[in-house]
Formats: structure tokens, sequence, C-alpha cells
């Protein structure tokens, strides 16, 4: 079981939720990379069973960062057909849209046929950060991390 962990982060929040997820990932015995957008070649995706991305809040959408990397996705359509996916975000005040910056990288991920799983508890789209990592936030980190491996598990 292989996931890989994407972020884009100016402030460092972001990165920070990355930080947390992949630390659970790798606590519960998965394979987990973890690579800043920058870094990662959409074709890299292709690799992994589960694909986790985060990305601050500009606008209420996600970073052109991380919509350049799924916007070049498009030359693989239908190939991350049935892997797992996964979004997270952070905003720098309540209500500043993680949810639909979670929804915008999750609607990407629907298109490409990827198995995404909502949360009935706590942050339901994904983990969210308002402002900063918090111990709200860590905890919502770390249930979706062991949730998403639950659901690789299942499915691979």
């Amino acid at each position: 079981m292989k996931i890989i962990v994407i972020f884009y982060s100016r402030s460092g929040t972001t990165k920070k939720m990355a930080e947390i997820i992949c630390e659970e990932l790798k606590n519960n015995n998965s394979e987990a990379d973890l690579y800043d957008v920058a870094e990662v070649r959409p074709e890299q995706l292709l690799e992994y069973d589960g694909i986790i991305i985060g990305s601050p809040t500009y606008y209420g959408t996600l970073s052109c960062q991380i919509k350049e990397l799924l916007d070049k996705t498009v030359t693989f359509h239908g190939k991350l057909d049935g892997k797992v996916g996964g979004a997270f975000s952070s905003a720098a005040n309540l209500a500043g849209g993680n949810e639909t910056t979670i929804l915008s990288i999750l609607e990407a991920m629907l298109i490409h046929g990827m198995t995404i799983q909502g949360d009935p508890k706590g942050d339901h789209y994904g983990p969210v950060a308002v402002n900063s990592v918090d111990q709200r936030c860590e905890d919502n980190c770390r249930r979706f991390a062991r949730r998403f491996i639950s659901l690789v598990k299942r499915l691979i």
C-alpha cells in the first residue's frame, strides 16, 4: 500500500498538516511519501494506491500550484480510476473557504474516477486548519489518515 501526500504551503500551516498526516500514515504501517507540489511530477501519481492533496485557501479555492498539478493530470485521464483520494486545507480565518477548497480538489479526483470517503464526525470533507494547526486540527489530521488507510486496505 503506497500513499502520496502532496501539499503547497506558503505560511507553513498546510505543510504542518501534511507532515502530521504522513506521520500518522507511517505510524499505521503504510508506505507514505511526502512532497511539496513543486517537487512532484504528475505521472508520479500513477505509482500510488492513495493520493492526498493539501492546499491553503485562496479566494475560497485551491492554490494555483495545486490546480496546475491537477490540470496536468489530464494527460493520463482515467488512469487514476479506482485509486483512493483525499484532501485537506488551511485558511486564515473561520469561514475562510476551507470546505470549498477541499471540494475543489475532490472534484478533480472524482472526475478521475477516484474513490473519496467523507467523515460523519469532525471535519466532514477533510481536515481543516483555521489560522494555525491546533489540537483539534491535529486530531482530525490523524483521524483522517487512519480512516484513509482503512479505506485503501479495503479497496486494494
